[in-house]
């Protein structure tokens, strides 16, 4: 059996660990009980959700603060605790001669140091305490600027036995998680993932409903696990988002006409009360997924991994769960060394959301029952033909365009969800 040091490694030993950057850690209770603090959310309203702090999530702090005193290299940019974990952003401004790894190791020797004196009072009874409880605590000083479980825990080991000592529950027992940055402008946006943890957790206690893991979802043959809205698979219309590879190509050679048109078309259908469905794979996609999202059209997105315990959705899909806009399916069990998508996985994750779309009750007013797309970019539903792009800028379009110009690296002002 692995001890407590073996259970965690680094993600790609030997790169970046030692160098000056930025490092995004995670610290949590694998039990995850609250035992950090308290969430409040006033008014049940989640925009003004906050953590009350326990005695030991602020003995947490403490160490985290202490541990960057012993180590000069580090900053404390910014940090949320909640209550059975913390987010941190660690600015490392030069290179450590042991690297980020020892340091966090240092900090995760100290929390557990605070487990411990927790697990020692909580395990104090009236029945139990010889008295010799109360003495420690009594005797044993804050030092005015950490709480007084700070103080304990640093002098525990020295007032009770080593056996006694060692049998106490550490608490957290897993090592912290350290996500480098690699760039300087994933700041603000992990920041921001940050900060929005109160008020995503509210907003999963206050609406379970969608956030809580579906199984056995059946489909053209085929079983998943959903996140968000399952009656999405009760509309009488669908349409996919697939970027053809062919589109890419084109726009590469200068002419961007039938991406252009295409991602304007998707966007269309959705205005017209179609339910989009796609694995959302490359960048164009992507940048037609933040549009439908943005316009709070409701989308089906197959994952490429199954869902992990305590999985939230990420930044840019959350409100849209909540709200009921969103449905997440997966067919596979939640892999956590994985890392990449292959390409049979792309192949069949879009065969999947054809399966999806193939749920589409006919429709009356055309011979087929959904738009095809000819090879010059335009929509034959048995009627005139419009382009898609006057379609859009009619009343019947519903609006402007959403891609008005595009090039392979867009210039749309989108930013990807990633």
């Amino acid at each position: 059996m692995s001890s407590e040091h073996d259970i965690w490694q680094p993600q790609e030993p030997g790169k970046a660990w030692k160098g000056a950057g930025l490092y995004h850690i995670t610290l949590t209770i694998p039990s995850r009980e609250p035992l950090l603090g308290s969430l409040v959310i006033p008014e049940n309203d989640p925009a003004q959700a906050r953590v009350d702090y326990s005695d030991l999530g602020r003995a947490v702090l403490d160490y985290q603060i202490a541990n960057a005193a012993h180590y000069p290299e580090i900053q404390i940019l910014h940090y949320c605790l909640m209550p059975d974990h913390l987010h941190a952003v660690w600015y490392v401004r030069k290179a450590m001669p042991r690297g980020i790894e020892s340091a966090v190791r240092g900090f995760w020797q100290g929390v557990k140091k605070a487990g411990r004196a927790y697990s020692y009072l909580s395990s104090l009874t009236p029945e139990s305490d010889s008295g010799e409880g109360k003495k420690i605590y009594n005797e044993i000083p804050s030092s005015g600027k950490n709480n007084k479980l700070y103080a304990i825990a640093e002098h525990l080991r020295g007032q009770i036995p080593d056996a006694a000592y060692a049998a106490l529950p550490p608490v957290f027992t897993e090592m912290p998680f350290i996500r480098p940055m690699g760039q300087r402008r994933q700041l603000p946006t992990t920041i921001r993932y940050i900060d929005m943890n109160p008020q995503r957790l509210a907003t999963k206690k206050l609406k379970p409903g969608f956030f809580r893991v579906q199984e056995g979802i059946e489909i053209a043959g085929r079983t998943y696990r959903g996140i968000g809205n399952i009656s999405l698979l009760q509309a009488t219309k669908y349409a996919p988002v697939h970027v053809r590879r062919t589109m890419i190509d084109e726009a590469m050679h200068g002419d961007n006409t039938r991406l252009r048109n295409y991602m304007n078309g998707c966007v269309l259908a959705a205005r017209q009360g179609a339910v989009m469905v796609s694995p959302f794979i490359s960048d164009k996609e992507k940048e037609v997924m933040v549009v439908l999202l943005a316009e709070e059209h409701p989308i089906i997105y197959i994952a490429d991994n199954g869902f992990r315990d305590y999985y939230k959705p990420s930044d840019g899909l959350f409100d849209s769960v909540a709200a009921g806009r969103v449905l997440i399916l997966s067919p596979w069990e939640y892999d956590p060394a994985k890392r990449h998508i292959t390409r049979a996985e792309c192949v069949a994750m879009n065969q999947m959301a054809e399966e999806i779309c193939a749920l589409s009750s006919p429709s009356p007013e055309s011979d087929s029952g959904e738009q095809k797309e000819t090879q010059n970019g335009t929509l034959d539903s048995g009627e005139q033909k419009k382009t898609q792009n006057e379609t859009l800028d009619s009343e019947e379009g519903g609006g402007n365009l959403a891609f008005s110009s595009l090039t392979p690296e867009s210039d749309s002002g989108i930013t990807p969800i990633k």
